[in-house]
């Protein structure tokens, strides 16, 4: 006999047993709310489960989905003030080091590995072979200007300045991510070359007293926050800080194109999904576009697009493993966070492993450099090199293992023991 969304639910709550009968049909956002809020539980295999949540649930939208959409989501498309921003940014970057640690491990990294066997491979293989891809596309060396915009908690500018020689610079609102960052920068030992500052990156790009240009600029999946509305001027200002040989790395992420999205079917979860997305997960990032929007903008702005690869699977892969990490840390987070929190995050990571793998959403791996004439921009450079990942040689895969992420959570599990 088949298995069915509902021989996996658990009603607990007296309220929400009309929706978990045979016949129902509820939205699955109606299970979002009920899930998180503990109106019902899964029993078994929560991976199973999601697997089968056809079966019972539609995808259209809930008087929920409606109000948030005005209520918040419209009014934050509209403003993205640096105050609303920070405000936003840090409520996520900054809730604890070591709730982040908790699924993305030792090496910090807030963004998709890139794999050869997700098989056999660890998510920390994925995540050093994907900042060595990020550094080869990039064409990095020994002296390199280098600023990367929305640095997380540091990784990708440690890596580049220790293992490349590069002279990196990130920039980020979160305090928490500007501390670990700056104290694993002087445990690998280049202090000297690298640092990361907690700031607004229009205090960058924007701001008329910052003269410095870089050779090297990255973006990594930080472009979502800045708004549909105001990205084309945030690529304008990324090219006035190029250098004008220098090379430009863009990954961004966002829902596939699909004029249908407003009519209900197959892809009415991608508008579901984005709109969990933006209330729950990341506020405020609503430039999460198709590729066409972003290939737009960096034209307009005098870019010539060198590569695009989409890089999605291997973002669904990397959510499994964050996934099995959420899982194997779920007493301290209950502990530490509580049951509303680990549920969130269940339902965010592992939803999300299946909504990119179905292709609903995905994420695009750019590079580019001024659209300027020979001999300023030297297009030989690319000749006879690879520049995609799953053509480059990246099995000798550079390391950046940190004793900072060990110490860090060490400390939070005694200090919570206490």
């Amino acid at each position: 006999m088949s298995k069915h969304a509902l021989d996996f639910i658990e009603v607990k709550s007296p309220s929400a047993k009309s929706r978990y009968v045979k016949g129902a049909n509820p939205s699955f956002g109606h299970f979002v709310e009920d899930y998180i809020s503990g109106k019902v539980d899964i029993k078994g295999s929560f991976e199973e489960f999601m697997e089968l949540r056809n079966t019972h649930f539609d995808f259209k939208l809930t008087p929920h989905h409606v109000k948030f959409f005005f209520s918040r989501m419209i009014p934050e498309v509209v403003i993205h003030s640096k105050k609303q921003d920070e405000r936003i940014v840090r409520a996520h970057y900054d809730r604890g080091n070591d709730f982040f640690a908790s699924f993305l491990g030792p090496r910090m990294v807030y963004t998709g590995g890139f794999w050869h066997n997700p098989q056999t491979e660890t998510l920390e293989q994925a995540q050093d072979r994907k900042m060595t891809m990020v550094c080869e596309k990039l064409m990095m060396k020994p002296g390199d200007k280098h600023l990367d915009i929305g640095c997380g908690w540091g990784t990708l500018v440690a890596f580049a300045a220790k293992h490349y020689g590069t002279d990196s610079t990130g920039i980020t609102l979160a305090q928490e991510g500007t501390d670990y960052g700056n104290r694993q920068i002087a445990e690998h030992g280049v202090a000297d070359r690298a640092r990361i500052l907690r700031m607004d990156y229009r205090d960058v790009l924007f701001n008329p007293n910052h003269k410095e240009k870089y050779d090297k600029i990255t973006c990594l999946e930080m472009g979502e926050h800045v708004g549909i509305r105001k990205f084309q001027n945030f690529i304008n200002k990324i090219y006035d800080k190029l250098n004008d040989d220098g090379l430009f790395y863009l990954q961004q992420a966002g829902l596939r194109a699909n004029p249908g999205i407003l009519k209900k079917g197959q892809h009415w979860e991608d508008l579901v999904w984005g709109l969990f997305m933006n209330e729950y997960i990341f506020s405020g990032a609503d430039a999460s576009t198709p590729l066409g929007f972003l290939v737009k903008c960096l034209q307009d702005a005098n870019f010539e697009v060198v590569t695009i690869e989409n890089i999605g699977i291997h973002y669904s892969h990397t959510l499994h493993a964050w996934y099995k990490n959420w899982e194997d840390n779920k007493e301290y987070i209950l502990s530490k966070y509580g049951e509303w929190w680990y549920r969130l995050w269940r339902l965010f990571l592992y939803w999300s492993v299946v909504i990119v793998r179905n292709g609903s959403s995905t994420c695009w791996s750019i590079v580019a450099h001024k659209n300027l004439n020979y001999p300023t921009v030297n297009r030989n450079r690319y000749i006879g090199r690879e520049n995609l990942g799953e053509r480059m040689e990246l099995k000798n895969i550079k390391t950046l293992h940190s004793e900072t992420y060990f110490s860090m959570l060490n400390d939070y599990k005694a200090a919570l023991v206490k």
